[in-house]
């Protein structure tokens, strides 16, 4: 869909789930129709197949590390890319039919990932309390609902989408826990820069060449190219061969990052390009502002040093 907005959204599902709030958050998807799918391999094949325009899925959390489907999912089939980035703060609410006291909760529907984050919370609160294992936060709360469970943990827009009273609010153990989501569309022109830009990458590197990890990170580091997350999947052809997923600062059309991709080109198996997009902002005041890049290594340097070279290569310099 090179130039043309997308209306037609796909965001792991069910609905009421953190991932369909933070597709919310996107502008264009306020505008637009948004589907939920059952997987993100669904969601990911919808927009492969044309069906969706963009998928919304999780990449990573910050307790929880990599979403190792989603990754897994990127790097093979079709190619698609990463045109955004959402981060949102996993606010978890207990939620249930009626405003009943907490004394009274026997059962609680949660997705295993949101009573972990809240174990400390029911421990010290809903000691007594079975903890039922359900597919989604959006499960829990429609379980919650309809009278399946006492009281369920589940995201704020889950509450509210299926009539919850908020019995308590910001439960999570860790009250700056954040999941990364990342819309995705079919390959074209990436979004232009803003000078604050991240750009993703899947790279096999070669198994039978001593510091082949060593000369990856070194196309980098020595173009000034800051390396913001490091994850190796397994490529499932062998024990022992990984594919490394590289986030990193820039953009695809900024000099200093557009040599690193040649020289991983060089010095790779393979690479796939997973996108250059703008950089999640947070509204708060002190948010952080780019980072420079080293003296020497800014796209003005390098226009310089090529200007340079292009004359001493013409004998206009000596």
């Amino acid at each position: 869909m090179p130039g043309t907005p997308p209306t037609r959204f796909v965001y792991l599902g069910p609905e009421g789930t953190f991932a369909e709030q933070a597709l919310r958050s996107v502008p264009a998807a306020e505008r637009g129709t948004c589907t939920p799918a059952r997987s993100v391999g669904e969601a990911l094949d919808s927009v492969r197949a044309g069906d969706a325009d963009a998928a919304l899925v999780p990449l990573e959390n910050s307790i929880g590390g990599a979403v190792g489907v989603t990754l897994d999912e990127m790097a093979e089939g079709d190619p698609l890319v990463i045109t955004r980035e959402v981060i949102l703060p996993v606010d978890f609410v207990l939620g249930a039919r009626h405003d009943i006291p907490l004394t009274s909760i026997r059962t609680v529907g949660a997705h295993p990932q949101a009573s972990t984050q809240c174990r400390g919370w029911l421990r010290n609160n809903l000691p007594d309390a079975v903890v039922v294992d359900v597919l989604s936060n959006g499960a829990a709360a429609a379980g919650a609902g309809a009278g399946d469970y006492d009281a369920a943990i589940c995201a704020p827009l889950g509450a509210t989408r299926h009539r919850l009273t908020r019995l308590a609010e910001k439960i999570a153990d860790h009250p700056d826990a954040v999941t990364r989501f990342v819309l995705v569309s079919r390959p074209g022109p990436p979004p232009p820069s803003t000078g604050d830009d991240l750009t993703s990458l899947a790279v096999y590197i070669a198994h039978d060449r001593v510091g082949a990890l060593l000369s990856v990170l070194m196309e980098l580091a020595v173009r000034g190219v800051n390396l913001t997350r490091i994850e190796s999947r397994p490529t499932g052809e062998a024990l022992g061969r990984y594919v490394f997923f590289l986030d990193c600062t820039g953009h695809v059309a900024d000099v200093r990052l557009g040599e690193a991709l040649q020289g991983l080109r060089r010095v790779c198996a393979d690479v796939r390009f997973l996108g250059s997009y703008p950089r999640h902002r947070w509204a708060e005041a002190g948010s952080a502002l780019p980072v420079p890049a080293p003296a020497g290594l800014s796209d003005a340097d390098y226009v310089d040093a090529a200007a340079w070279l292009a004359r001493l290569r013409t004998g206009e310099l000596t």
